[in-house]
């Protein structure tokens, strides 16, 4: 679906290939999970920024975990601005990490906004109209 491109990777499309009729909310109810776990890690991250010295061991591990999530279900521009912040913080570039974590939170907002449209989209047309690999 056009709405995604460049969004999601290939990643996402294997999820939807392991969606089948015996499971046909499988992709949602991951990418639902994804979303529930990384607000969650974006709140951490973001405390750890805002929060006196930076502790940089502690962001390490948090945009660790939030990076495999995004990998995880594809969301290919959420993941590439986990890389950026990762060189700032190996860096110490405390100025790098506050900037690249606000354009990773505005990605994971714009994506979710997108990923909520495409499943009511998909929820309207029923299994069998959006057709899997389409969404790129």
């Amino acid at each position: 679906m056009q709405m995604l491109q460049g969004y999601l990777d290939e990643q996402f499309i294997q999820l939807e290939e392991l969606q089948d009729d015996e499971n046909p909310n499988f992709v949602e109810e991951i990418v639902t999970l994804f979303f529930n776990d990384s607000a969650r890690l974006l709140q951490n991250i973001e405390q750890t920024l805002v929060s006196g010295p930076i502790d940089f061991a502690k962001l390490d591990n948090y945009m660790h975990q939030f990076k495999g999530s995004s990998s995880s279900i594809g969301a290919k521009r959420v993941k590439n601005g986990c890389t950026r912040f990762k060189d700032y913080y190996m860096a110490g570039n405390a100025e790098g990490c506050i900037r690249t974590f606000l354009q990773v939170k505005r990605e994971h907002a714009i994506l979710r906004t997108k990923l909520e449209a495409y499943f009511q989209l998909a929820r309207q047309a029923g299994p069998s109209v959006i057709p899997r690999g389409q969404v790129r």
